[in-house]
């Protein structure tokens, strides 16, 4: 067993997987430098080649023997322009273009789009964003599958580029045929998280989650302005959210997005579901060794907020410096969260406690630790949900959970605080109360003198039974007896 402490901050620090990190010894150097979960990107790369990532994040584990956190980010339905015959096209502003169904070459009049639920959704006023947004369409016109619009931003347009509908519901599912085979690959390699990408309402999430059958925790992207208008519904079925930047920077006018974080991070917090803020967090660390001072700020920013993890994409999978980048990260958590604002920012932005037991568990937790200026939360469960609801408080001590299903512990590496253990269940209170004080010497959460406020469930071994808060105290003598 692994008895490091848990890393000197709260939030957590998401790492892609790609080919500038695909080696057991690069993935090694990665977790060291910082990374606390490691996401797969099913859009790239081959089945083997994925497969191959979660073997080494696995392997990483086992030498380590830390619980390691795996997400599958599925594509999605990204959807594609044609080609073009004679190359690349420029349009004009204020020129028509069409938009149709015909497969052949495109040209600086008209274009295949081979998607005729797309045109079918189309309506008059409606924007089209090409290419990320580099080329913008509004609809004039919609006919029996093919459109007309004006160009309303001109710019140059080659084959295969994206399409991007930020006034239009798609009537397409969530999880294309792509989706559903990588999403078998994933849970059949023992992934922890899904990311379902680019979903519009809570029916997509549904649609998901009924897929998985609890193999893995679910993850909705928020990436279309559709997805804020059905926040609530999403978050219901969720069992966290990824605020997607690239996607809904380009659907949302940039002006937006920041607000449009702010909202989406509150809303997670208040459900008590974790969420991850993703996308050109440290872009210029691609190619660059040191980070710009905007970009340090947005990371900061997130985290002043109280995001449960922070994410690298290129920055980490297929940039220059990986291991630097998230050494960065884990530098700046660990400045913002040393900052006495950023604790009285956690303090202020505390959620409301529902009426539930975990809800008044969690709560008192809080008041308890603050009081008495305890200096670690221990949690008993099984299922997880009960240091989520803790971590929700934003309380700024470890969250040390003790569970006996690896599973749990792995899918907990993306909430704040958590620093969980894969360890033999419990049978009664003495039990408890000797096994936290000694799991908290061992894994150096608190010494000699400190106090812990423990919570685990009675009858014990029930999942979602949690009903007890008990405080303790290590004695002075503990931690010689410990090692006696």
């Amino acid at each position: 067993m692994d008895h490091r402490p848990p890393r000197q901050r709260n939030v957590k620090v998401l790492a892609t997987l790609g080919p500038a990190s695909s080696t057991p010894e690069r993935i090694r150097a990665l977790h060291e430098a910082g990374a606390d979960a490691f996401r797969v990107n099913m859009s790239h790369g081959t089945p083997e080649a994925r497969a191959a990532l979660i073997a080494a994040v696995r392997g990483l584990e086992a030498e380590t023997g830390r619980p390691m956190t795996i997400l599958a980010d599925l594509q999605g339905p990204k959807i594609r322009i044609g080609r073009f015959g004679d190359g690349p096209v420029r349009l004009e502003a204020g020129r028509r273009f069409r938009l149709d169904l015909d497969s052949a070459p495109g040209d600086a009049e008209r274009v295949e789009v081979p998607h005729p639920e797309i045109l079918a959704a189309l309506r008059p006023g409606h924007r089209l964003l090409l290419d990320d947004g580099r080329v913008v369409l509004r609809v004039l016109a919609v006919g029996d599958a093919h459109a007309v619009t004006e160009v309303v931003t001109a710019g140059m347009l080659s084959d295969r580029k994206g399409l991007n509908l930020p006034d239009t519901v798609v009537p397409t599912a969530a999880l294309t045929p792509k989706d559903r085979e990588d999403l078998a690959q994933a849970l059949d390699h023992g992934v922890d998280w899904v990311a379902l990408s680019f979903v519009q309402r809570a029916e997509d999430v549904a649609e998901a989650r009924k897929l998985i059958g609890g193999r893995a925790a679910l993850m909705a992207k928020i990436e279309k302005p559709q997805a804020l208008d059905a926040l609530d519904g999403i978050i219901e079925l969720a069992d966290a959210i990824m605020v997607a930047r690239g996607d809904l920077g380009v659907e949302l006018p940039p002006e937006l997005v920041p607000g449009a974080q702010k909202r989406l991070v509150a809303a997670a917090r208040r459900a008590g579901k974790p969420v991850v803020v993703a996308t050109q967090m440290l872009e210029s660390m691609i190619a660059a060794p040191a980070p710009t001072r905007a970009e340090v700020s947005d990371v900061a920013n997130a985290i002043y907020d109280g995001v449960d993890a922070v994410m690298l994409s290129a920055e980490s999978a297929a940039g220059q410096y990986p291991v630097e980048a998230v050494k960065m990260m884990d530098a700046i958590a660990r400045e913002v969260e040393r900052d006495p604002a950023w604790r009285q920012q956690m303090s202020f932005a505390a959620a409301e406690p529902e009426p539930t037991t975990a809800d008044a568990i969690g709560a008192a937790a809080r008041t308890i630790q603050q009081v008495l200026s305890a200096r670690a939360l221990v949690c008993f469960t099984r299922s997880g949900s009960t240091p989520r609801r803790v971590a929700r408080e934003r309380i700024p001590v470890p969250i040390l959970v003790l569970t006996p299903i690896r599973e749990t512990a792995r899918r907990l590496g993306l909430v704040w605080g958590v620093h969980a253990v894969p360890t033999r269940d419990v049978t009664g209170f003495e039990e408890m109360v000797e096994k936290s004080k000694r799991m908290a010497l061992r894994h150096r959460v608190a010494a000699a003198g400190d106090r812990l406020v423990l919570m685990a469930g009675v009858p014990f071994g029930v999942p979602g039974s949690t009903n007890v808060i008990h405080i303790t105290r290590l004695a002075g003598d503990e931690l010689s007896r410990r090692r006696g």
